[in-house]
């Protein structure tokens, strides 16, 4: 069997080792450049890869393809891969049927971050052998191929579930749904929201589904579609009857199997609304996994967030700094400007993926005193948000962004980087914003 892997990053080299471990003829192909620690390890596994090019003999002779995730289905090499009925599948689905592990997959436009690092921290706070894969560290197809562990948690994002045919966790978790990467999804809602339900969609009734029930999205797909998984709901304003977990009095209580968990959602670790919810998410799969519930209280005390979310960074002259860079879209940056209490600099921009900032536009003004756009091109910004702040200033790089903040804030304020928009403009992604951002601030 020749398995052809397209995109030599973290994912296409973990599926290359597992294929080559489990007899496959691998190559590797990637249009750009492979970084060079990539380079020697498939050097070292005796591993065939090119780069900078695709070489298509090389390439639809393929039995099976794994594309990665950043390649989009219109991508020239891929169309004429399904034009001849090769089978391209993501990393997920190449690696599943090589582990017979419990995964527990979290999707979801925000939050699916936070809820996969606090799930996995309860479980394994709780003993259990468990790994952390997906869009977060070493990938999944890698781990599989060295490691054996009895459960997976697996961060994945609508581009990963695109490319899955028979794989199904057996606990999913969909956080909510709101306009993301439509920019890859022919600017159609509709056709995002059934991507992320791909993560139900082979789930039989001995599978859970945790989701968000004050979704308007999950509602309406819900309403209009059948699934197989056992419901779990969860919502900080309506009770659940049966299994799920719902906000009462500032206690977050959980029902699973008859079984009642509460804890008071001052003792959460992670501040604002958002994060009792995934705080919600995370109790359930624990309960379903059998975790001591004074395991999970504890879990949810001593969890410590996610780099780039909400990140405190500094306290300078009275003025806070916060990084948000993870919040590549809209809703994110709601989340960020909802759990603002301080007059605040919002710096903001980037690559504009379709984004409507309408929804914004109480809490701008109720909570943003001066804008920092830091973009290529923020024409989008400055239209939407002219008339809303008195102070706007349009920046190209992160010191300047952040020396101009600084000028801006006054002591008892907050500078938010929140940039709703992608990173490639300017940066590599969202980590190396989010780092260059907290080094302008350490050198201030």
């Amino acid at each position: 069997m020749r398995l052809v892997v397209l995109g030599g990053g973290e994912s296409g080299v973990g599926t290359a080792i597992l294929g080559k471990q489990k007899g496959y003829e691998v190559f590797v192909s990637d249009f750009g450049k492979i970084k060079e620690t990539y380079k020697e390890v498939l050097t070292s596994y005796g591993i065939v890869w090119e780069e900078e090019q695709h070489t298509e003999a090389q390439i639809l002779n393929a039995d099976v393809v794994m594309k990665s995730p950043g390649i989009p289905d219109k991508a020239p090499i891929v169309q004429k891969l399904i034009g001849k009925g090769v089978s391209v599948i993501s990393e997920i689905e190449f690696a599943a049927p090589f582990t017979d592990a419990v995964t527990v997959g979290i999707t979801g436009s925000n939050g699916k971050t936070t809820t996969t690092l606090l799930t996995y921290h309860v479980l394994k706070q709780g003993g259990l052998n468990v790994g952390l894969a997906g869009n977060i560290g070493k990938s999944f197809a890698w781990q599989v191929a060295e490691n054996k562990h009895d459960v997976y948690v697996l961060e994945l994002s609508s581009f990963q579930l695109d490319g899955i045919i028979n794989y199904k966790p057996h606990i999913a978790i969909i956080t909510n749904i709101s306009p993301d990467h439509l920019d890859r999804y022919n600017y159609d809602y509709s056709l995002y929201i059934a991507s992320k339900f791909r993560i139900t969609k082979n789930q039989t009734i001995a599978d859970y589904l945790i989701y968000d029930q004050e979704d308007t999205a999950i509602q309406n797909w819900l309403q209009q579609n059948k699934i197989n998984a056992h419901k779990v709901p969860f919502s900080l304003l309506v009770k659940t009857e049966q299994d799920g977990a719902y906000l009462e009095k500032d206690n977050l209580y959980s029902t699973i199997n008859n079984e009642l968990f509460t804890m008071p959602i001052n003792e959460l670790a992670l501040e604002g609304k958002h994060n009792i919810k995934n705080a919600m998410a995370a109790t359930a799969v624990a309960q379903l996994l059998k975790i001591r519930k004074q395991t999970i209280r504890e879990s949810l005390t001593n969890f410590q967030g996610a780099e780039h979310r909400l990140e405190k960074v500094l306290k300078i002259q009275g003025v806070q700094y916060i990084n948000d860079s993870k919040a590549t879209n809209v809703n994110s940056v709601f989340y960020a400007l909802d759990s603002m209490t301080t007059p605040t600099v919002w710096i903001v921009g980037g690559v504009d993926k379709g984004n409507d900032y309408d929804e914004l536009m109480p809490l701008v003004r109720e909570k943003v005193k001066a804008i920092v756009c830091l973009g290529v091109d923020n024409s989008k910004i400055s239209n939407a948000f002219n008339n809303v702040v008195d102070i706007m200033v349009e920046t190209t790089s992160m010191d300047e962004a952040v020396q101009i903040a600084k000028r801006l804030a006054e002591k008892g304020d907050s500078v938010l980087l929140s940039p709703a928009c992608a990173s490639f403009d300017l940066f590599e992604n969202y980590e190396d914003r989010g780092n260059q951002f907290k080094q302008a601030i350490y050198n201030l």
